[in-house]
């Protein structure tokens, strides 16, 4: 299950098939095969091997695809870290995972700098940029110059070998490096293509974060099956609706604030879209209100994964979306679910509990902490976190976070519950909502919205407008917070502790 294998292979057996579209760069196999052999060769020239730690602090660029693949042939491993990540956080995870060589761009050059001094592990030949560059750093353009786009030497890579260590979002507390082996990543690509109908005739557009991992829910199936990959720099909802147009694409993700950008765009209409064979949710719940608006626009493209990177999903298939519409579906081939109570006892039908599930794709660990590791993964079981059901046909209703959840005079108040209410206004675009300390009931919600129009609804009258359609008293919110845009991660997650932290009460 040596990831390293694919690309070599589609270079040889369809060399001229379109691989890889960046900006105006369009790559064959065999081109990007090319390129991506003098990556390997250059890493190794440069001292690193099997097993060592790459970082990338990159946005989406072609030397961002050709590291990843060039770790697949030589079986050093990938650690993608977020742009976004702040000096503290950067060299944290930097010494965490163990790294011995840094690429990044000249944007970010000046933080490098002032945390170089911080990794002594880290050479001083061993900080790239990919762009140009500035005494202290070394180019990549010089990194990889004199090296030969011939095949590396052979690594030796097993299915337990790492290929990666994903960082998660650190959304719900310490980020944890979640280590991905070839094997793991090998069936990422036969999996979900699979699942998804992806083919090698197939047109796939990215336009998120290669850094999050819901980005290799098509970027493996690429690989493994050789068809063809769009890479857009940064999401641009306007980008995105004229490419599927024009390059006739026919698998997008997206997290579900692309969804709401792109179905609220001038741009948009269905026909554009038409090509679509899949258009599939990921990282966070997509409200019902836009489930909808997808499954009536564009019906029959419709897939949602629910998911964690440690290695647990359900599917909602396109076909199950019209009678399901309002689930995450269910646990794909050689998966297994169960939803438990504080004790570990399974619950019923219908009652819910903490989502817990093992199958082929869960991580082996945490990088280097057995003590999260075994939190997390109990007597086989990955424990998801989140809160769900089941239906009597065994589909997957997500509730919430068990951390999301508002306590609120004793009783168990879910945000999502909330939210599905308060999205339904005409003049809401986004909501997510939290609790917040209260003397009284010792917690309260509170609903931040993003609204279509500026001063389009005021804060009371919309807060009267969600409590008199929840289902309960105790779903009432205390309060409306009205932002122009929710603060969020690399992978495009609403950050819903820094709106705590940035609530003020009236």
């Amino acid at each position: 299950m040596n990831i390293g294998t694919l690309l070599p292979r589609h270079a040889r057996y369809r060399p001229n098939h379109v691989a890889l579209v960046f900006g105006d760069e369009r790559l064959t196999f065999r081109e990007l095969n090319a390129r991506v052999n003098r990556v390997a060769n250059a890493l190794l020239a440069a001292g690193l091997r099997k097993g060592d730690k790459l970082a990338t602090v990159l946005p989406n660029c072609l030397p961002m695809v050709e590291i990843y693949w060039a770790a697949a042939k030589t079986g050093i491993v990938v650690v993608p870290q977020s742009p976004l990540l702040q000096e503290s956080g950067l060299v944290s995870l930097l010494d965490a995972s163990d790294t011995v060589m840094v690429v990044s761009t000249t944007a970010f050059a000046d933080t490098l700098d002032g945390i170089r001094g911080k990794l002594p592990a880290i050479r001083n030949d061993r900080w790239i940029l990919v762009d140009g560059s500035r005494p202290g750093f070394r180019s990549y353009a010089e990194l990889i110059g004199a090296a030969p786009d011939t095949e590396p030497p052979d690594a030796g890579l097993t299915d337990a070998d790492p290929y990666n260590i994903i960082y998660s979002s650190g959304t719900t507390g310490e980020p944890k490096g979640i280590v991905h082996t070839h094997y793991i990543r090998s069936l990422y690509g036969f999996m979900c293509g699979a699942l998804f109908r992806i083919h090698p005739e197939s047109v796939i557009l990215h336009s998120g974060s290669l850094v999050f991992n819901g980005a290799f829910i098509t970027f493996m199936p690429w690989m493994a099956l050789g068809c063809t990959f769009i890479l857009h720099k940064a999401f641009d909802a306007g980008a995105v609706i004229e490419d599927i147009a024009r390059s006739r694409v026919t698998h997008v993700v997206m997290v579900p604030s692309q969804i709401v950008a792109v179905l609220n765009h001038p741009a948009f209409t269905p026909a554009k879209l038409g090509s679509l064979e899949m258009w599939q949710t990921v990282g966070a719940p997509l409200h019902l209100e836009y489930k909808q608006r997808i499954h009536e626009l564009l019906p029959g493209r419709f897939y949602e994964l629910y998911g964690l990177t440690e290695g647990f999903v359900t599917v909602l298939d396109r076909e199950d979306a019209p009678r399901k519409l309002a689930s995450v579906g269910v646990p794909p081939p050689h998966y297994e679910m169960r939803i438990l109570d504080d004790q570990n006892r399974d619950v019923p039908v219908g009652a819910v509990g903490e989502i817990c599930g093992r199958g082929p794709l869960m991580m082996p660990g945490y990088y280097k902490r057995p003590d999260l590791t075994a939190k997390a993964i109990v007597d086989g079981w990955l424990h998801s976190g989140d809160l769900g059901y089941v239906d009597e046909d065994g589909f997957l209703y997500l509730v919430d976070r068990k951390k999301d959840m508002i306590i609120s005079g004793g009783v168990n108040v879910y945000p999502r519950d909330i939210e599905e209410v308060a999205v339904q206004h005409p003049a809401v675009r986004e909501v997510a909502v939290f609790g917040v300390t209260d003397p009284k009931w010792g917690e309260t919600p509170i609903a931040a919205v993003v609204l279509r129009e500026p001063g389009a609804v005021s804060r009371s009258a919309l807060t009267d407008w969600i409590n008199a359609r929840v289902g309960a008293k105790f779903q009432r919110v205390s309060d409306v917070m009205i932002v122009d845009d929710f603060p969020r991660n690399i992978a495009g997650k609403t950050l819903k502790r820094v709106l705590q932290e940035q609530y003020t009460r009236p």
